[in-house]
């Protein structure tokens, strides 16, 4: 599916339950996350429906490293010439996006919660086994993100190392990859939450790092999996941070 202006000139790219987006600036475009192999075609599409070209791209920013938004980031590089952001704490993830230690067996926490199993079928079906990885080019580090956009760096550690989430301050929005979701794909369950430890490095420090992001004027949440939260990010930090598991 593709959703175009979620909030002004941003863009919504969704598949199997995974979600990028398409950020348009004066001066080029700016991708969010690369979901799977398979899910470029889409963002291509996503692209002409706006307006835009492929070689408008100015960078291909990665909230962090899991296979589920590394995706066709190697393609685009190598093919296209785009470069790759990502936080140097997941630099080695975004190489190897299978080689990540969560609080729990990866395993245990689908078949406790069979909800989750469809979803998890979904992104296994879009290509998430076979998800190449890439050699960041650029370091995302907090603060100004000299990309198209206008967005600002937060870094969120908790469900990766280095796992960050962008500011759009002058759209009222915020991407926050897997730092704060409203679907959890390993358990099927929606609204507002950090997802289950069975693929968070820590969820306690992911719950800690989302505090700071409910003091940001910002109405509109933009997440890595789920539907978009338009009812202010104070309240979605609230929600996530009490969900459990």
């Amino acid at each position: 599916m593709i959703a175009l202006d979620v909030v002004e000139g941003v863009h919504a790219v969704v598949h199997a339950h995974t979600n990028c987006y398409v950020v348009e600036g004066d001066d080029g475009v700016t991708l969010v996350d690369a979901a799977f192999p398979s899910t470029w075609p889409r963002v291509e599409r996503a692209l002409a429906l706006a307006g835009r070209r492929v070689d408008e791209i100015r960078g291909l920013v990665i909230t962090h490293g899991h296979f589920d938004h590394v995706g066709f980031a190697r393609m685009l590089q190598q093919r296209h010439g785009v470069p790759v952001w990502a936080h140097p704490d997941d630099h080695h993830l975004t190489r190897h996006p299978y080689r990540y230690r969560p609080q729990q067996p990866r395993l245990v926490h689908p078949l406790t919660h069979p909800r989750g199993l469809p979803v998890l079928a979904a992104m296994v079906a879009a290509g998430a086994l076979r998800v190449p990885g890439v050699q960041a080019d650029h370091a995302l580090l907090p603060g100004p993100l000299p990309l198209p956009g206008g967005m600002t760096v937060l870094h969120t550690p908790g469900h990766t190392d280095g796992e960050c989430v962008l500011h759009l301050p002058g759209r009222r929005a915020l991407i926050t990859g897997d730092a704060m979701v409203t679907l959890d794909p390993y358990n099927g369950r929606r609204g507002p939450r950090v997802i289950a430890p069975s693929a968070t490095h820590d969820t306690e420090q992911a719950r800690a790092s989302l505090a700071p992001l409910a003091e940001l004027d910002v109405d509109h949440v933009l997440p890595g999996h789920g539907d978009i939260w338009s009812d202010g990010v104070a309240e979605a930090v609230a929600r996530a941070r009490r969900t459990r598991a």
